[in-house]
């Protein structure tokens, strides 16, 4: 994993647009990771970077369910042994940086990926140190990765591929490497075999170029430098994907280039929360309850009142000749949605973000566009909902009337 210079913000919410230019030079910053992480170690390294990112220079610890930990990387959620094989890997592979800080001064620093982590009931307690908390948070430094579209590939190398080459998708390019370096990132700097150009190409470079454009929201082209015939140097040239960049759930560009976000911001709206309510109520409905609430007077707190009038309701209109109808009887369906809004209401923003991607991934077609619509009130996936929540929180809807 390599991952720095100017990354197309995962998610973007948090990590908003390309590197803007404060002088004639550039900052350039690069963290390198070992390449010896396995598959699984790379997609865990990248689940709890996400978890994380929010608090990661505030908080000294950070926690994440450790079964909705393993249903986000895509394994069995009770096999604990190869979640602490995982870890363990983390924390014994080094991260080394060798950078340029903001006054051109050079910078090198090494660290653990994981400074620790342990498992204690049922949940996964994970730190990074310091300096290294402080690099992956720099938009300028690192870049995440989309959680839906690491979950598509099936190789590591070629997983490495994409994370070494996608925050130069703004440049196109991910200047040129050395064999020794571009080995090294691969995880095969120790095997003579791969010091073979041939070999390296056979195995490494081609497998990983067809699999990254392939599967992910990048096209990636390889270009060789020779000194007389042997290859001493290789850098990618980078395009966007433009037949898989819906897979590019995180970069709100959607949301935010709609009416209803301007004035969910201008309301003093957080970036995440205008998406969140966009991407769980729709635009309409927001919008109505917009309109509903600049249309009350000595409104205090507008954007806690508007909270209130999305999750309840506000707006519907009652009078003489249109009365209150007599409430229906609480259905078994109603009691459980109203079970699965608390079930997500108490997730960080972080892991609602997560739950979605992770659901949305199981979905094609008419119920993909039907869970976009209406997220977790989506009647078309009630079942597949209800089934979602039950493996993340056993016996979550444990004691429902399931007679009416």
């Amino acid at each position: 994993m390599d991952e720095a210079g100017n990354p197309a913000d995962i998610p973007r919410d948090r990590l908003s647009g390309p590197l803007r230019r404060g002088a004639v030079k550039k900052h350039v910053a690069a963290i390198h990771v070992s390449g010896k992480l396995t598959l699984l170690q790379r997609k865990l390294s990248n689940v709890l970077l996400l978890n994380a990112y929010d608090t990661i220079t505030t908080q000294t610890r950070h926690q994440i369910d450790a079964r909705t930990l393993c249903l986000m990387i895509g394994y069995n959620s009770n096999d604990m042994e190869t979640l602490k094989a995982s870890l363990r890997g983390l924390a014994e592979t080094v991260a080394e940086w060798d950078m340029l800080d903001e006054e051109g001064r050079q910078e090198w620093g090494v660290s653990a990926l994981l400074s620790y982590a342990k498992l204690k009931g049922g949940i996964c307690e994970y730190a990074y140190s310091p300096a290294l908390a402080e690099k992956l948070h720099d938009p300028k430094v690192f870049a995440l990765i989309n959680l839906n579209i690491q979950r598509r590939f099936t190789s590591g190398h070629a997983l490495a591929l994409y994370e070494n080459c996608y925050r130069f998708v703004r440049t196109g390019s991910t200047g040129w490497w050395s064999l020794d370096l571009f080995r090294r990132l691969m995880g095969v700097s120790d095997s003579p075999y791969y010091e073979t150009f041939k070999h390296l190409n056979a195995k490494i470079i081609k497998p990983a170029v067809a699999e990254v454009n392939k599967t992910s929201n990048i096209v990636v082209t390889p270009e060789l430098r020779k000194m007389g015939r042997a290859v001493t140097d290789i850098r990618f040239r980078i395009a966007e994907n433009p037949q898989l960049a819906i897979l590019d759930l995180d970069d709100g560009e959607g949301f935010r280039n709609a009416p209803v976000y301007a004035r969910l911001k201008a309301l003093g709206v957080s970036d995440r929360l205008a998406r969140q309510w966009m991407g769980q109520h729709g635009e309409t409905y927001v919008r109505q309850k917009l309109d509903y609430v600049a249309g009350q007077a000595g409104v205090s707190n507008p954007v806690g009142y508007l909270t209130k009038a999305l999750s309840e309701d506000y707006g519907k209109e009652v009078s003489p000749r249109n009365p209150a109808p007599t409430p229906a009887p609480v259905t078994a369906r109603a009691r459980r949605l109203a079970r699965i809004k608390e079930l997500a209401a108490a997730r960080t923003p972080t892991q609602r973000d997560a739950d979605k991607r992770l659901f949305m991934a199981r979905l094609e077609g008419a119920a993909r566009e039907d869970f976009e619509r209406h997220a977790w009130m989506s009647a078309l996936n009630a079942e597949a909902i209800a089934a979602f929540w039950e493996e993340l929180s056993p016996g979550a809807f444990d004691g429902l009337d399931p007679t009416n």
